[in-house]
């Protein structure tokens, strides 16, 4: 992250990376398949933690609840990290190719939470709608945690944009 921010994602190489870290480029090939994956490496750990807890939601969940308390649980996971997530953002929104990539891995994680709705019986456009809505909620979240202007717990947030989405759509 350094390296990214110091000279720019584009500029740095692999070797600078491995250099840094003190590693052979050929053992941060074992870890990474590209210069890009490096942040995006925790995207695996993100999906398994929010598609392990919509299955564990009470059968009484509605769907978009049992998603909203799966990406609440995320605030765990991201507890201590916001400087972080800060910097990686900045990498992120500076190149193009990072956002597309970006963008692929959350459509990935819409596509995992949609399949755990359907195990819970949601029919497959609900559960399209429904994880593609979470998604966004996390994402409309993520941003105002790493853009306040003081630490907040990424959960709280998480759940208070579900609530504005229910506030806004209750009228409906």
């Amino acid at each position: 992250m350094d390296l990214y921010t110091e000279r720019g994602y584009d500029q740095t190489t692999v070797a600078e990376i491995a250099e840094r870290a003190g590693l052979t480029e050929r053992t941060f090939f074992r870890y990474f398949a590209d210069k890009r994956e490096v942040l995006f490496w925790g995207q695996g750990a993100l999906m398994e933690l929010v598609t392990k807890h919509i299955p564990d939601a009470p059968d009484s969940a509605s769907p978009i609840d049992a998603v909203g308390a799966a990406l609440q649980a995320t605030g765990k996971m991201f507890h201590g990290r916001r400087e972080h997530a800060q910097r990686r953002q900045a990498v992120i929104d500076a190149n193009p190719g990072l956002q597309e990539r970006e963008l692929i891995k959350l459509a990935s994680l819409a596509a995992a939470i949609a399949e755990c709705l359907g195990r819970r019986g949601v029919a497959e456009p609900a559960a399209k709608l429904i994880a593609e809505t979470g998604v966004a909620v996390f994402k409309v979240a993520f941003d105002r945690w790493i853009s306040a202007a003081r630490d907040t717990d990424l959960a709280h947030l998480v759940s208070d944009s579900l609530d504005e989405l229910k506030a806004l759509t209750a009228g409906s």
